[in-house]
Parts: structure tokens; sequence; C-alpha cells
């Protein structure tokens, strides 16, 4: 297995990137549990042309640089709650050596490494599924939270967790949309509950949108929310969350 030359950590990426936060909130305390980082532009250009500019050629400096981001701009800004980072499975070479930057950044900015998660999302397609647990494993090693993201619309599903047990799970948006008035879904949802409760790992609804589906969510016993009827991204920033 190649091993990620130091050199590419502080490689330019040709394009400049800010993060914003969206917050993930536990609605039986009124908390806020966790902030995701969402990469922006640096006049607040949406995700998508940002990503568009990824290359085979970048895509290891970019992943990078989102993590060094996140985490300066969560220390500088002092985020609550713990951090939640989206990183690039395809865009690592060795986890131990790819994981210096973070631990560096962590340090540098006095920002606790326990309030670090990482997550993948399952929509996109890993190289090699064994790869992608060495990296949850390597992760976990070094104090971090793992989480699998949009679970129930990607690839891996109940196969990458049958080999690694992430510490979070967050159901697909697809799956929570109009989930009050849709009985697949909730059946759906249902299962994963249940799924989640027996494998001791933390349930994390996102997408939240309206009323009733945060009601039907509430009342079905998920805690962790995180969406637009909560609050929406902020760029830099955060503010307090008007609970309902």
């Amino acid at each position: 297995m190649s091993v990620c030359p130091s050199c590419d950590c502080r490689k330019p990426l040709g394009f400049g990137i800010k993060m914003a936060f969206q917050p993930i909130v536990d609605i039986s305390d009124k908390s806020v549990f966790a902030h995701e980082a969402l990469v922006r532009g640096e006049n607040g250009e949406g995700a998508g042309r940002i990503l568009g500019q990824v290359t085979e050629d970048n895509k290891y400096t970019f992943d990078q640089s989102c993590r060094v981001k996140a985490i300066e701009t969560a220390s500088r800004i002092q985020l609550p709650g713990s951090l939640s980072i989206n990183f690039m499975p395809n865009a690592i070479y060795e986890p131990e050596t790819c994981l210096a930057t973070t631990l560096s950044t962590a340090r540098k900015t006095g920002f606790d490494r326990n309030k670090i998660i990482f997550e993948v999302t399952e929509q996109e397609q890993v190289v090699s599924q064994e790869f992608l647990v060495e990296v949850f494993e390597a992760y976990r090693k070094e104090g971090f939270r793992t989480a699998i993201d949009d679970f129930g619309a990607g690839y891996a599903g109940l196969n990458l967790l049958a080999d690694f047990q992430p510490d979070i799970l967050k159901i697909d948006m697809k799956l929570i949309r109009d989930i009050n008035q849709n009985k697949v879904k909730q059946t759906l949802v249902r299962s994963i509950q249940q799924i989640s409760e027996e494998l001791g790992i933390q349930l994390i609804a996102e997408g939240i949108e309206t009323e009733d589906e945060y009601k039907y969510l509430r009342d079905s016993g998920i805690t962790l929310m995180q969406g637009y009827f909560f609050q929406k991204p902020m760029l830099e920033a955060f503010q307090n969350i008007n609970f309902p």
C-alpha cells in the first residue's frame, strides 16, 4: 500500500474554500449535539461548484484542506458541540499517515480530537470496502468518532455495517421526506432504528424540513436530528437554535 507524500498536505488547491456549519440537535434536552462542516467557496459559493473542481490530481489535497479548514474555523469561532467532517475515502492513501495533518491541526488549535466525527457518505462508491473499514478502525484508534452518512441510499448498506459498526448512522434524507405519510418509509426507518439500537449505534435523522416530519420522528423516539427545519448552514458562523 502506498504512503501519501507529506508534501501533498501543503500543496495549494488552486481554489479557495470556506466552511459552513449546520447543527445536529438533540431534541431530548434541546442542545446542540454537533455541527456538520460543509464546504463552500471563498464567497459562499455552493458545494456543487467547489466539488466540480475536484479531480484525481487534487482530491487528496482537497480532502486534507477541508479537514484543516473545518477544525481551524470551528476552533476560531468556538463552535459548540462536536464537529462532523466529511471525508473522501478514495482520496486516502495510508490511514495513519493521512491523519497526521488532522492531528497536528487539532493540537495547534487546541481543538479536542474527541469532539471530531469523521463521516463518509454511503453514496460514494469506494474502491475497496476492506480499505474503508481499515480507515474507520484507524480513526477510532486515534479517538475520533465515525459515522456513515446517507444510510439506506447508497452502495455499501448492510454489507459495510456487517464489517464495521460506526458510532453514528445518519438516515438518508430521502427516507425522511414526507415520512409522516409514507408507510413504506416508516417501516424502513423502524428497521434502521432497531438495528442501531441492537448494535449500540447512535442514530441521526437528517434532511428534516417540515413540522410534520419532525413530529413523526420525535414520536418514533428519534432524538438526534438535522435539517432546514432547525437551521440552514451558516458560513463560518453559528447561532442559537429555536427549538419547536
